[in-house]
């Protein structure tokens, strides 16, 4: 009989390709998943690891029962999500996150939503990034993840995966008050070729799609600082120390100093929640994202 939990560990370590990769997606330690691996050996009776350098590597066996652990999961995830549905009830756990901006402007009135509507529930939440919320869903430690893209900009979504729209996030340039283009009405990216910018950290996916929307336009950005927090970003731009993009979501209050100029290129982010299609009929996850659609409504 195979186990489960050791199947489990050889999806992860086949999705990460490493002991270490396999054990930080899991929450467990490296050695816990070189002894599940072990037994998994044992339990098969077949060398499923061999080492490659300093690490390790599937073997041919590894490879083919690796396939066989991530449909044998996905199965299971399956007949959990029918018999929830079967059920009927929003009750159990659920994992969820969200980028900063929607976990302070989506979380704390939809999560206090499905406290009130579904006691039974209980939701864990987190925040992270898009890319580490999309991987979280597909690893399977999240069940749902609230994720973005830009109008310009899409994120690629890996197979297997729905996704839902719950807002288009309508984005302005928030510049000093003492700015030369604080009096305008809009304003054209092309007018801060010699601006600094304040943006997000390297390799994040709002700050690449910045780089890449200022770079289309023929300006290579001058970044002065970098900041995660929207309302970090807009107290540098209080002080006078550059311009940012600043999403309506997450972003109030405003801080004194600082004003809001609609960009007449219309920037927008679509904010939409996604979750393994193998747990479609969760009633928690369609609780989840009523909830959630509520919370955007009132914003947009």
């Amino acid at each position: 009989m195979l186990n489960l939990e050791r199947l489990r560990t050889l999806d992860a370590l086949a999705r990460h390709g490493s002991v270490s990769g396999a054990a930080e997606a899991l929450h467990v330690t490296t050695s816990a998943v070189s002894q599940q691996m072990g037994k998994l050996e044992r339990e098969v009776d077949q060398q499923l690891l061999a080492k490659n350098g300093r690490g390790v590597r599937l073997t041919d066996a590894g490879r083919l029962l690796a396939e066989h652990a991530a449909r044998i999961l996905s199965q299971v995830e399956l007949a959990r999500s029918d018999l929830e549905a079967h059920r009927g009830q929003v009750v159990g756990e659920l994992a969820v996150a969200a980028f900063p901006t929607a976990a302070r402007g989506l979380f704390p009135t939809a999560l206090a939503a499905l406290r009130a509507q579904h006691p039974a529930l209980r939701v864990r939440s987190s925040e992270l990034e898009p890319e580490n919320g999309v991987a979280g869903v597909v690893r399977g430690d999240l069940d749902l993840a609230v994720v973005l893209d830009w109008y310009n900009k899409p994120m690629p979504l890996p197979d297997g995966l729905v996704k839902a729209p719950l807002l288009d996030d309508p984005a302005d340039v928030a510049l000093p008050v003492a700015h030369r283009l604080a009096g305008r009405d809009e304003v054209d990216l092309g007018e801060f070729a010699d601006d600094e910018w304040i943006t997000w950290g390297e390799g994040e996916f709002c700050h690449e799609w910045l780089m890449f929307t200022l770079r289309s336009r023929g300006i290579e950005p001058l970044i002065g600082h970098r900041a995660a927090e929207t309302h970090t970003q807009l107290n540098l731009v209080a002080a006078g120390l550059g311009v940012c993009i600043a999403p309506l979501l997450g972003r109030h209050p405003v801080p004194e100093g600082v004003l809001m100029v609609p960009l007449k290129q219309r920037a927008r982010r679509h904010v939409y929640a996604v979750w393994r299609a193998d747990a479609d009929r969760r009633p928690s996850i369609r609780a989840a994202v009523q909830a959630l659609r509520g919370a955007a409504a009132v914003i947009s």
